[in-house]
């Protein structure tokens, strides 16, 4: 089962110039569509003076939810080439917006492909491309006489502790790797006191 993808390490910047207009590219990582309004919504602020703020993303695993907007440009000329730099690097949960200021010239629709493309791709390639693995969440309990094996089980998978509390009865919140969610909660169902939570 494939449960990685390769998405953005941070934020970076990209700019290209093209008679007299700017294309200013900005890359993010994103989780979902209210962070990404959140950065777009910023952008529009920010640059309140620029003519367009043209936009594309991908988010999901499998790539199945994106968008690419122009922003009043002409239809495919800006969100178009934005998103197929993200499909071209198998990026998702990412967004690049591009902020234009017109310079006077028009570039026809073959420039403004080009140009929202190539400040697309200068913001990507002034990022870090990174595998991010997709996690399930396992939540449980068990009997301190079991804590050796349940703490063996996590070191043996690199299981990572989200929440952990000792109290009567030990309970713990793990963030397991989704292509091995089923056989840790079956070696974890194997421990006598055991007890999973929804």
């Amino acid at each position: 089962m494939e449960d990685s993808f390769f998405t953005l390490k941070g934020v970076s910047e990209g700019l290209y110039k093209e008679k007299g207009s700017k294309f200013l590219a900005f890359a993010y990582p994103v989780q979902d569509e209210d962070e990404i309004k959140e950065k777009i919504d910023a952008l529009k602020k920010k640059y309140y003076d620029a003519r367009h703020h043209c936009y594309a993303y991908i988010l999901g695993m499998d790539q199945e939810q994106y968008r690419a907007n122009d922003d009043g440009e002409p239809n495919h000329s800006a969100g178009d080439p934005i998103l197929g730099q993200l499909r071209s690097h198998k990026l998702s949960n990412a967004l690049i917006v591009v902020v234009r200021y017109f310079g006077g010239t028009k570039l026809g629709v073959g420039g403004l492909i080009n140009a929202y493309k190539t400040s697309a791709a200068e913001a990507i390639a002034a990022n870090d491309i990174i595998t991010a693995i997709v996690t399930k969440t396992i939540s449980f309990q068990f009997g301190y006489l079991d804590m050796n094996d349940v703490m063996k089980l996590i070191k043996n998978y690199d299981l990572n502790i989200k929440s952990q509390n000792f109290d009567n009865t030990c309970q713990m919140k793990l963030s397991v790797r989704e292509a091995l969610f089923d056989e840790v909660v079956e070696k974890l169902g194997d421990i006598a006191s055991v007890k999973f939570h929804d």
